[in-house]
């Protein structure tokens, strides 16, 4: 019926041009209420227009509300297809930040998302609708919350799970300021995986602070969510118990008078404690409220007028539908969690290499396992990232999700390899920071032959700052007892894997996003000699230490520059240091450059340079890396051009080196 309207208002409309073939497309992919508003069209209003802060949205009427969500979704929908970002996270909470940002105050009031991935919405009502289409971009705007992008931005996050200890931060500090403002924390059920997210839950319910919790409850982190507390919030929605008394009892109070009511309700409230899972929260120092829909504009905002004017921890649970309005996000959270451009009439992304770094790594896996049933597979809320959907289906009882849990993950691993299994933890760089005092207490100390599959290493691009990896060898060379790789190029990522389950202690490869070098693969998998580099190219002007993909990078740089004899090293190993062939190189050639995809500050290079000050050996060293900085965001190809970890930048290091 719809688009049997829109058909028939073609030749008459003033908007007719946006009724092309594309856009039906558009409007049928796109869930819209039915709403008996003139048109049936909500692009027709433009309610987006009117609103460039959180006060703007207050004039709207209820009604206008559902229109704007309708809106936003379809902003959302068309500036992801074009720039890549979280999506499906994004759309499902549309109705939820509406509410929010309705009822309570910002920004003096406080919102503090958590992960962060889902503040599209946000963004879009607190006066970023205008740099909406540079979101992820270099020199755009952030695809998570950013304290310097936006006073509304109260609390920068990229990591999960800490939502409810920064909001706990800014009560408490509130009240040590004797101030009235609300403090809101955003938390996916995901997220409350997180050993951080339940030790806030635990402090603020002893405190006491008047803080709310939302429970933004989709059963889905990226992955499907995992483990106890998962089917815990599962059997709360579910429960056919709770939901018969729970209408049984509305029923019954309004037949009722004003004191009888009160009664009943604290009866209902008893029956809902024993039979509902929400007494957990309660038992946790929260008041627990729902679990309500958060599609329903209305029903949200009634429950905020109503809680804010309550006292003390207050636990909301909310049920959303992850990539809510679009049927390819819906039917396909994973995938959408994060996308990069995809058109939007099928949702197939524009770029889709076949042969990147992640799926190399996974099928490595798949194929060693097979010969060694002694490997297991650790990942932490990451099955889809990391790329081991198919080693999970293949081996199901050797696959360990163990949702957002880095710390528990490392450990976990450590378990099983003191029980003569080999455990390969698969944790992007960034996240894997989470994990450092396991790392070294846990698995060093003792020795244990555990893999770090270390993926995302260096520079990511658009996700920017809170997800480019480039501290892992830096936090990692230092500890004792582990080997540390990286390889060249894909092909060499599988013999560093077979190495690496062959290695009798801790061990990890680091290898970045994105696609290989489309080099042959090796059918047969070999062990490569711990800490032996491999010369690339031999030379006698000037020696190239490399490691990791950037050493391609300085192979091509060499080969350019025919006047100068360029020796080229793949390094393989930040630790241990191929030392005696480094220092053979360093007291034959004396113009020594490092190159790394990690920060400059104890990284490779700096091991290079403390192996010459041991050695006594006195040579002109130029480093190439990343500074001390936190890198921005931006596509790949910039970033790189910008920090010198180009083809480009080595022909010009060396000219100058040799001059």
């Amino acid at each position: 019926m719809f688009r049997n309207f829109l058909y028939a208002k073609t030749t008459i409309s003033a908007t007719s041009h946006i009724l092309d073939r594309k856009f039906l497309t558009f409007i049928n992919i796109i869930e819209y209420p039915r709403l008996n508003d003139k048109w049936g069209l909500c692009a027709m209003t433009h309610y987006l227009d009117m609103v460039n802060s959180p006060e703007d949205l207050k004039l709207l009427t209820k009604k206008q509300l559902i229109f704007l969500a309708r809106e936003i979704r379809k902003k959302i929908i068309t500036t992801v297809a074009q720039t890549g970002g979280h999506l499906a996270s994004s759309l499902g909470v549309v109705e939820l930040t509406i509410a929010l940002h309705y009822v309570f105050n910002l920004p003096k009031d406080k919102l503090v998302w958590d992960v962060g991935h889902q503040c599209y919405t946000h963004k879009l009502l607190t006066g970023r609708k205008h740099k909406f289409c540079t979101l992820r971009q270099y020199k755009g705007i952030s695809g998570f919350p950013k304290i310097t992008e936006s006073n509304c931005d109260s609390f920068g996050t990229g990591h999960a799970s800490t939502s409810i200890s920064a909001a706990l931060g800014m009560a408490k500090a509130r009240d040590l300021k004797k101030d009235k403002n609300k403090i809101i924390a955003i938390i996916g059920d995901g997220a409350l995986t997180g050993g951080i997210a339940l030790e806030g839950l635990n402090q603020a319910g002893a405190l006491k602070s008047n803080i709310l919790v939302i429970l933004n409850d989709n059963k889905m982190s990226i992955s499907p969510n995992v483990g106890a507390l998962s089917k815990y919030l599962s059997r709360m929605v579910t429960s056919k118990q709770y939901h018969t008394i729970r209408n049984r009892m509305r029923v019954i109070l309004g037949m009722l008078s004003d004191r009888a009511a009160q009664k009943a309700m604290a009866l209902e409230e008893t029956l809902r404690s024993l039979i509902n899972p929400g007494m957990w929260f309660k038992e946790m120092g929260f008041r627990y409220f729902g679990p309500i829909n958060g599609h329903n504009i209305d029903s949200l905002i009634k429950a905020f007028e109503n809680i804010k004017q309550m006292k003390g921890p207050i636990l909301l649970h909310v049920i959303t539908r992850k990539g809510k309005g679009y049927v390819y996000a819906e039917n396909n959270k994973t995938e959408f969690h994060g996308i990069s451009p995809f058109d939007i009439t099928n949702g197939k992304t524009k770029d889709n290499p076949s042969a990147t770094y992640t799926k190399i790594f996974a099928s490595t896996m798949t194929k060693l396992a097979k010969n060694n049933d002694k490997i297991v597979v650790i990942t932490a809320a990451m099955t889809s990232g990391t790329g081991l959907a198919e080693f999970a289906k293949l081996f199901p009882k050797r696959f360990f999700d163990v949702g957002i849990a880095e710390q528990h993950a490392v450990t976990f691993a450590g378990g099983l390899a003191i029980n003569g299994f080999k455990p390969v933890c698969a944790i992007y760089s960034t996240f894997l920071q989470r994990a450092y005092d396991q790392i070294i207490h846990d698995i060093c100390l003792q020795k244990l032959p555990v893999v770090f599959a270390i993926d995302r290493a260096g520079l990511v691009g658009e996700d920017g700052p809170t997800h480019h990896g480039p501290f892992d060898i830096s936090y990692l060379r230092h500890i004792p007892n582990i080997v540390l790789m990286a390889p060249k190029d894909e092909n060499e990522l599988q013999h560093m894997l077979n190495t690496a389950v062959n290695y009798d202690g801790p061990i990890a490869i680091r290898y970045p996003r994105g696609k290989g070098f489309d080099v042959k693969l090796d059918e047969k998998f070999n062990n490569l000699d711990i800490g032996k580099a491999e010369i690339l190219k031999k030379g006698n002007d000037i020696v190239i230490f490399a490691i990791g993909t950037v050493a391609k990078e300085a192979l091509k740089a060499a080969n350019e520059l025919k006047k100068i004899d360029v020796c080229i090293v793949n390094a393989r190993f930040a630790k241990p240091l191929d030392e005696k062939l480094i220092i053979s190189l360093a007291k034959r050639i004396k113009n020594i450059i490092t190159i790394e995809e990690n920060t400059l500050e104890g990284g490779f290079g700096s091991s290079i340079l403390e192996l010459l000050e041991k050695n006594n050996i006195k040579a002109n060293v130029k480093r190439i890396g990343l500074p001390d900085m936190f890198i921005e965001q931006g596509d790949l190809p910039t970033l790189r051009e910008k920090y010198g970890l180009t083809k480009k930048n080595i022909i010009k290091t060396v000219r100058e080196m040799i001059k």
